[in-house]
């Protein structure tokens, strides 16, 4: 278990902007066998959540909250590379397609969806964001993908994932890949008027739903 100072310390590093310092944090706990799952939950999460809270509240502005992004994706890199020497990373439970839609920059907190998907036995291929409907099918379709979740955090981009149930549809891929969405403006209500198979509130829920969708449930 990591000491509680540790936690509180490895979180502050997300929330200034400090990447350096959450690198280093990261490897020295890392190496002295902490749990990175623990870490990402206890302490990542929280900070990089703290940090969108600040952000919504207009008591941080957008340079930061991109410093504090990058942080967040440094640890993340570290942690996903610890879970893949330890094996943790083969693909068990299905491989997802994940993205930000497109017209849309915003993917803070892709990085801790992907890197719980990971450590749950997904194969995950992220494809970062504002990204086409028609590249995430097609890349679904190469890695012949189980899921594709998409990401919106603009009402105005909202659209996209609707695009996407319907161009699966006229592909003749619809139900053959099943769909995910999320975002701060997404509902359980807009995911069954476009069709979509499921909604995921947070990463935590992200996965669940996947697994549920996939019969491991």
């Amino acid at each position: 278990m990591i000491p509680a100072e540790k936690i509180e310390e490895a979180k502050k590093r997300i929330i200034e902007q400090d990447k350096d310092g959450a690198v280093a944090i990261t490897r020295q706990l890392i190496d002295q066998g902490a749990d990175p799952l623990e870490l990402m939950n206890q302490a990542f999460i929280p900070a990089i959540n703290d940090v969108g809270d600040l952000f919504g509240r207009g008591q941080l502005f957008l340079p930061a909250l991109m410093q504090s992004s990058a942080a967040m994706e440094a640890v993340t890199e570290i942690v996903n590379e610890t879970l893949a020497a330890a094996g943790a990373e083969q693909k068990q439970n299905g491989t997802v397609v994940l993205s930000t839609v497109q017209g849309d920059i915003h993917d803070i907190g892709k990085c801790i969806v992907v890197s719980l998907f990971k450590a749950n036995g997904f194969e995950v291929h992220d494809l970062g964001r504002d990204v086409a409907v028609d590249k995430i099918i097609d890349t679904a379709v190469e890695h012949n993908a189980d899921i594709i979740g998409t990401s919106s955090l603009l009402t105005t981009t909202m659209a996209e994932q609707k695009k996407l149930e319907e161009t699966l549809k006229e592909r003749g891929l619809k139900g053959k890949i099943k769909t995910m969405v999320g975002g701060a403006p997404v509902t359980t209500r807009w995911a069954k008027r476009i069709g979509a198979d499921a909604y995921a509130e947070d990463a935590q829920d992200g996965v669940a739903k996947a697994r549920e969708l996939l019969g491991l449930a």
